[in-house]
């Protein structure tokens, strides 16, 4: 596994002030999320967010802020085209191409990009994991594990199963450019995993990057950025500093945090 050197936190947002505050204060960037085709029937029922953000909101948030600005775009389709012009025009420095199933997709949308920016995609289909291997040897800018997505695909009730059961540590081993998973939230959050046990699970993990969304924007009310990025980030540099031990004890807690979540099989 990679040697982990550091953890980029990518924040979700379409607040300029906002993501400039979250940038200067040490996050990497920020995601604009354009997200949407297909979302509502296939998270039906379930406790997610679809996003309303607009090209827009892209321009506004390249003006405000020279961190690196990623534009998550709808799933593969006849509309990408029109879609990955949009945001390159706009200033996207990388695209994220959300549920991925096939290498093809990623092939088609590589030749739409041109090399005009960097290309990631998102692993939330059991397709894409299952292709992972392929996948893994295109040109791509980053890999993100989505979680919640794979959780709906797998129709597994347990969010952070793959987590547990070694599908994420299978994915790892095969992925050799910036690898992220799950989202972070401030230490002390988190539920019904607490926050720094999902810490200390990215840096054994050996993760490059993960998200601050929803989570991390409510925990973060009436809070300082440039006080608890900070403390984020040290917190993730302090979890990479230990010991084989106290890593070991870590994942037990956080395999047992998970565990008790799952639902009990009932009789048939």
């Amino acid at each position: 596994m990679p040697k982990l050197t550091h953890v980029d936190l990518f924040l979700f947002t379409v607040d300029p002030r906002w993501g400039a505050d979250v940038v200067a204060a040490g996050a990497a960037g920020i995601i604009v999320d354009w997200e949407r085709r297909g979302k509502h029937r296939r998270q039906l029922g379930e406790s997610t967010q679809i996003s309303t953000d607009t090209p827009a909101d892209l321009s506004r948030v390249r003006a405000a802020t020279d961190g690196r600005l990623l534009c998550r775009l709808n799933g593969y389709g006849p509309w990408t085209a029109g879609e990955v012009d949009d945001a390159v025009a706009r200033g996207a420095d990388e695209l994220l191409l959300p549920m991925v199933r096939t290498p093809e997709e990623v092939d088609r949308t590589l030749d739409l990009v041109a090399g005009r920016c960097g290309l990631g995609i998102l692993v939330e289909t059991r397709a894409a994991v299952d292709r992972i291997a392929e996948l893994a040897r295109r040109p791509l800018a980053r890999i993100y594990v989505g979680l919640n997505d794979l959780r709906i695909d797998s129709r597994s009730d347990q969010l952070f199963q793959p987590l547990v059961d070694g599908t994420v540590d299978a994915i790892r081993a095969l992925v050799d450019r910036p690898f992220g998973v799950g989202g972070l939230t401030l230490p002390e959050g988190g539920f019904p995993v607490p926050g720094r046990l999902l810490a200390a699970e990215l840096v054994r993990l050996g993760a490059d990057f993960t998200f601050l969304r929803r989570s991390f924007t409510a925990d973060m009310a009436g809070r300082d950025p440039f006080v608890e990025v900070p403390r984020l980030l040290a917190t993730l540099t302090q979890l990479r500093s230990a010991g084989r031990p106290d890593v070991a004890e870590r994942r037990a807690a956080f395999v047992a945090a998970v565990t008790a979540e799952m639902p009990v099989a009932q009789p048939a």
